[in-house]
């Protein structure tokens, strides 16, 4: 893990999740448990709208959380209703938290390499569809990350299993004095679910 990364993940703290909330997040947790016990692939798909903000983090987090807990054969992607770009608001707090963020492509919807980890893969982020070929088509659970998603896709096609793991929307602090704020702390909280998340997957190792 990345040294400066690895700072921020010692800061994150499960007293902060309510009773009601760790309950939201065990249906996930139960899905992935289930794959591990029988040895196979998981895929976790987060989808919002405009795959621009909460389902990226959710992503990014999700990955690197998998492998701080050494849960293998996990996969995580992102994916909107509609295809905008990732907001750069993100970026630029996930580099502050530690990760390493390069931006591969210009545009207006820019591709993003965004590592956790010198010998891992980034993650290549950039606002995409369900149907884009960085997606699976089937065998994956959808997590559904907002509630405009949540109800323009009552069925995902090919997805096993589909989740609500709802946050608000960030981009209400845009072009506001707390702007920065807001976008660490919608990271934190993500990241602390994830994290939640995959603490609780048994025999991963």
């Amino acid at each position: 893990m990345l040294e400066k990364l690895e700072k921020t993940l010692l800061t994150l703290s499960f007293d902060t999740l309510s009773k009601d909330r760790k309950e939201v997040l065990q249906p996930l947790i139960d899905y992935i448990q289930e794959k591990v016990n029988h040895q196979e692939k998981i895929r976790l798909n987060f989808i919002c709208t405009h795959n621009s903000r909460r389902s990226h983090l959710s992503q990014i987090w999700a990955q690197t959380m998998a492998f701080y807990y050494e849960i293998s054969n996990v996969t995580c992607y992102s994916a909107g209703t509609e295809a905008t770009a990732l907001f750069y608001m993100i970026a630029e707090t996930l580099k502050k938290q530690g990760f390493e963020s390069e931006k591969l492509d210009e545009g207006t919807n820019p591709i993003y390499a965004i590592k956790f980890n010198v010998n891992e893969p980034a993650v290549i982020a950039f606002s995409k569809t369900l149907q884009h070929t960085f997606n699976p088509s089937s065998n994956f659970a959808a997590i559904m990350t907002c509630s405009s998603a949540n109800e323009a896709c009552p069925f995902v096609s090919g997805a096993e299993k589909r989740f609500s793991v709802q946050y608000d929307d960030p981009k209400k602090f845009d072009n506001t004095n707390e702007m920065q704020q807001g976008y660490w702390d919608k990271s934190i909280e993500i990241a602390t679910e994830m994290a939640y998340v995959f603490s609780k997957i048994k025999n991963g190792k």
